[in-house]
């Protein structure tokens, strides 16, 4: 980011001193040149009205360029404030559907441990009926 700043500015830098270093030039060229006085000033004022008309063309050239690039830009972040907002809702999405995958993996899993739960129990139960019924069986053949 720093490089591109930098040779932005390094651009700017060479048209601010060529733009300069010609208006030294011409004024330097005119102040020496063999003319008399009337002619220097007559000169002097067309070329500064020449400069004058050239730098208003430049500034507005500059303010449309300027309003092309601030379209650009508002085009730009609204893009891609609309795939930012895409984006995160297909994320969203995502994160729900692997959510719900996961819950009812785990449910599913819940489910299959208490039926083996209830299994057991109910393996439990009869085999204590069972027991219980021996030593009734037992108890009552005994007392007999």
């Amino acid at each position: 980011m720093s490089v591109k700043n930098n040779n932005n500015g390094n651009g700017r830098d060479f048209v601010l001193g060529s733009l300069i270093g010609g208006l030294v030039g011409a004024v330097v060229a005119l102040l020496f040149a063999p003319k008399s006085g009337r002619e220097l000033r007559d000169n002097i004022n067309e070329s500064s009205s020449e400069w004058r008309e050239r730098a208003g063309e430049w500034k507005d050239v500059a303010y449309e360029k300027s309003g092309e690039w601030k379209n650009r830009a508002v085009e730009s972040s609204s893009q891609l404030s609309k795939n930012v907002s895409e984006k995160s809702q297909q994320l969203g999405s995502k994160v729900k559907d692997s959510t719900k995958s996961l819950q009812d993996r785990f449910r599913s899993n819940e489910d299959d441990e208490a039926e083996k739960a209830a299994q057991e129990v109910a393996e439990a139960i009869e085999e204590a009926a069972q027991e219980l019924e021996r030593q009734q069986d037992s108890t009552t053949s005994s007392n007999i």
